[in-house]
Parts: C-alpha cells; sequence; structure tokens
C-alpha cells in the first residue's frame, strides 16, 4: 500500500475487533470514538443508567447549597453521580475542589465539560480518594459527598472520623437496562468480540443479560476491584487494565489475539 509523504498510516491495532460499550450518553459516545480511532467497530449497548433518587428534594437542596458556594469539595464515586450532576445542569463554583475515585469518573466529568480537580494516585477506591484528601487538608472542610444507594458511605465515615463535615447525599438509583434483541443475538451467537467491564453494576447486568456468553468473547475489566466484582459474579475476566483508564484497558485488548478473520463481518 503506497503512503503519501506526510501520511503516514495510522496505527489500528484494535482492527477487526467489535466491542460493546456499556454505557451511553458522553461517556459512552467518548469511549466509542477512541475505539474506531483504534480501528475497532463500537457497539454501544447501555446495560446500566440511573433512576431519580427517593429523595429528589434532598438532593436538590444539596445541588443548590453546592452552587451558593456552601462546599470546599465535592466528591464523586462513579461516572453514574457525574451523569445526574450533568442531568441537573449543576453548577461547581470554582472555589469548590472536585474530587473523582479513579480516571473513569475524571473522564466522565471531562467530557461533559466539568473540570477534576483531585484523582486518587494509586488507590481508586472511596477509601483512597478519602486518604487523599486528607493528606492535603489537616483543618476541618466541608465536604459534598454524592454517592449511590446502595454504595457504602466509606469516604464519608473516614473524612467524618478525621473532623471533616460531610453532607452526604443519595444521588440516584442504579438500574439495569435490558439490551435489544438484535444485541443480545450477537452477543450469543460471538458477533461481539469483547464487552468492556467498567464497574461492579456492570458486571452484574453482562451476567444476567448474557448467561450464554461464548468462551471466544473477551471480558475486559477496567481495574482489580471492577474484575473481582466480575469474577464473584461468574463471569472469567480474560483482561485488567494495568491503569484504571479506557486507554489502558484498550491497550491491554490489543495485546490478545485478534478475532478470527472467520468471524461475521461488521
Amino acid at each position: 500500500m503506497h503512503v503519501e509523504p506526510g501520511h503516514p498510516e495510522p496505527q489500528k491495532p484494535l482492527r477487526g475487533w467489535r466491542v460493546l460499550v456499556p454505557r451511553g450518553g458522553p461517556w459512552g459516545d467518548q469511549v466509542a470514538a477512541l475505539l474506531r480511532s483504534h480501528g475497532a467497530t463500537p457497539v454501544i449497548a447501555p446495560l446500566v443508567n440511573f433512576a431519580p433518587t427517593t429523595d429528589v428534594a434532598d438532593l436538590e437542596g444539596a445541588l443548590a447549597e453546592l452552587a451558593a458556594g456552601a462546599f470546599d469539595w465535592i466528591t464523586l464515586t462513579s461516572a453514574t453521580t457525574v451523569d445526574v450532576l450533568y442531568a441537573y445542569r449543576a453548577e461547581i463554583p470554582a472555589r469548590t475542589r472536585v474530587a473523582a475515585v479513579g480516571e473513569t469518573t475524571a473522564a466522565a466529568l471531562t467530557a461533559v465539560g466539568y473540570r477534576v480537580d483531585l484523582v486518587p494516585d494509586e488507590d481508586d477506591s472511596a477509601a483512597g480518594l478519602a486518604e487523599q484528601i486528607l493528606a492535603i487538608e489537616p483543618e476541618p472542610t466541608r465536604v459534598l459527598a454524592l454517592r449511590s444507594e446502595v454504595a457504602k458511605p466509606v469516604l464519608t465515615r473516614m473524612l467524618v472520623e478525621a473532623g471533616h463535615d460531610v453532607r452526604s447525599v443519595v444521588a440516584y438509583r442504579t438500574v439495569g437496562v435490558p439490551v435489544t434483541e438484535r444485541i443480545a443475538a450477537d452477543v450469543a451467537s460471538g458477533r461481539i468480540n469483547a464487552v468492556l467491564v467498567t464497574s461492579g453494576s456492570v458486571a452484574e447486568q453482562v451476567s444476567e443479560q448474557f448467561p450464554d456468553l461464548p468462551a471466544s468473547t473477551l471480558i475486559a475489566a477496567i481495574g482489580p476491584r471492577t474484575a473481582r466484582d466480575a469474577r464473584k459474579l461468574g463471569l472469567t475476566v480474560d483482561v485488567v487494565a494495568a491503569e484504571t483508564t479506557i486507554s489502558s484497558l484498550l491497550d491491554a485488548i490489543a495485546r490478545q489475539p485478534a478475532p478470527a478473520s472467520g468471524a461475521p463481518a461488521s
């Protein structure tokens, strides 16, 4: 193949891969674009979504306080929490610092135009996030901790025990989203070569909705914690990202043998 000078052939390490992206919205679009740039065919099939909290007044009150500058920090422990912020068009004042539990959450924030001031260096968990905040905030601060209905308030407990004033608010309930019959058929037939598992809730839906997942379908977990959650649900995790980022996850998939050329064409 002839390549014109100054126009090198772009590397496409995932050419031939059809990859299921388990979340929609700006995050899903961003991941799909990254997959395309790597030569893959993304299949966006949201497996989880958020439902309103049962205490909407508490959430709306907290977001009004946030916009008024009442908090020194806001902590977000999942990409879905970002979806809630975006849905409410929540305003984060310049004085309020934004802490994200990991790169997935941080990427979700930047995808919708929010800034990120802190991501844990190593431990991408609620405890790791709390430890990082405590390391740089020796004096008591006001913190808004947004979480899901089922999340354990680990971060809140650690910050409160250290003397910080934390308002812990349930931002959403996670609900499963049934895939279409076509997506289910594509997964069952092996037409989908890889499934991205980006959270424990996504792992639950993969386990429930794709009970007959072909052995040839790669299960790719975004980090060790998500991989553990997936394995507890009986999923065979083939790939775990070295870093908790989508880029790292795609790099890990690219190191696997390419799908068989006899797979159904896209």
